[in-house]
C-alpha cells in the first residue's frame, strides 16, 4: 500500500476512534462557540478599531474565535493526546509496525485540519446566523483558505514539537495551556487589544505565529466589507496581509525541524 493509502486508512482509524469519544468530541466543538457566546454577550455591544476602521465587535469575536478553533484542534489537543499515547505506550508499539511514523503523523495532522476546518465552518455559519457576521468569498475566501492551511500546519508541527519538553501524560494539560493560553491573551483572541495595550506587550505578541494567524483570518474573514471609493467604486476596508502567512509559516518550519529532532515514540522514564 502507498503511503498516501495508509495515511488514508489510518486517518479512518483516528476519526473512528474521535467520535467514539462524544465527550471529548463535543467540548471540542463546543468550546469555541461557548467562548463566542461568552465574549460577545460581555463585550460585544460595542466596536473594536481595527486598521484604523471601526467594527462591530461580535464579527470581530466570529473571525478571532474562527482562529481558535484551529488552534484548539491543531496544537492544544494533538499535543495532550500524543503525549497521552506516548505515555501509554501506543507510539513505541506503532514504532515496531509496519507503519510508516509519516503515515500515523500524517493521519494525524489530517485528521486535526479536518476537525478545524469543520469548527470554522460551525463558527461562520453560527456567527452569520446570530449576529450576522460576513462570510468571506471570492478572493478573501481563497486567503482565508491559505491562512487556515498554513496555520495548521504550523500548530501542528508545533505541538509535535512541544511534546519533546512535557515529562509526562500528567503534565501535558497544565505545560500546553500555560504556552499557548498567555498568547491567546497578549495576541487579541480573547480581548480585543487597542492602542491603550502596553508596548512590551504588543511586542511580544509580534514575535509569536498566534497574533499573525488571528489577524490573518481575521482580515481574510473580513475581506469582503467594502466602502465606496473614488469613481463610485467600493474599496477593500480590511487589508490582508501575506507577511502574516510567512511568519506563520516560518513558526511551522522550526517546529517540524525541532519535531523532528526531539519528538520521542518511548515513555519518559
Amino acid at each position: 500500500m502507498s503511503l498516501l493509502g495508509q495515511v488514508v486508512r489510518q486517518f479512518a482509524f483516528t476519526n473512528k476512534a474521535f467520535w467514539r469519544n462524544p465527550a471529548s468530541a463535543f467540548f471540542t466543538f463546543a468550546f469555541p462557540l461557548m467562548f463566542l457566546v461568552i465574549f460577545t454577550s460581555l463585550l460585544g455591544g460595542g466596536e473594536t478599531p481595527i486598521q484604523g476602521t471601526d467594527l462591530a465587535t461580535s464579527s470581530y469575536f466570529v473571525g478571532v474565535m474562527a482562529a481558535f478553533g484551529v488552534i484548539s484542534a491543531c496544537f492544544t489537543n494533538i499535543a495532550i493526546q500524543t503525549t497521552f499515547s506516548r505515555d501509554e505506550g501506543l507510539l513505541k508499539r506503532l514504532r515496531g509496525t509496519p507503519l510508516p511514523a509519516g503515515a500515523y503523523l500524517g493521519a494525524r495532522i489530517l485528521h486535526a485540519t479536518a476537525v478545524g476546518a469543520l469548527l470554522i465552518v460551525i463558527t461562520l455559519v453560527f456567527g452569520k446566523l446570530v449576529y450576522d457576521s460576513p462570510i468571506p468569498t471570492g478572493g478573501p475566501l481563497v486567503e482565508f483558505v491559505v491562512m487556515f492551511l498554513v496555520g495548521s500546519l504550523t500548530f501542528a508541527a508545533l505541538a509535535f514539537a512541544i511534546t519533546a519538553i512535557i515529562p509526562n501524560a500528567d503534565a501535558s494539560p497544565p505545560i500546553v495551556n500555560a504556552a499557548i493560553l498567555p498568547l491567546l491573551f497578549i495576541s487579541g483572541v480573547f480581548i480585543p487589544l487597542g492602542d491603550e495595550a502596553p508596548a512590551w506587550m504588543t511586542t511580544l505578541a509580534d514575535i509569536f505565529p498566534v497574533k499573525h494567524f488571528a489577524d490573518g483570518m481575521l482580515t481574510s474573514f473580513l475581506g469582503n466589507v467594502t466602502a465606496p471609493g473614488p469613481v463610485d467604486l467600493p474599496i477593500r476596508i480590511f487589508v490582508f496581509e501575506w507577511v502574516d502567512v510567512l511568519i506563520v509559516a516560518a513558526w511551522g518550519v522550526a517546529g517540524m525541524l525541532l519535531a523532528t529532532r526531539f519528538f520521542s515514540w518511548e515513555p519518559r522514564k
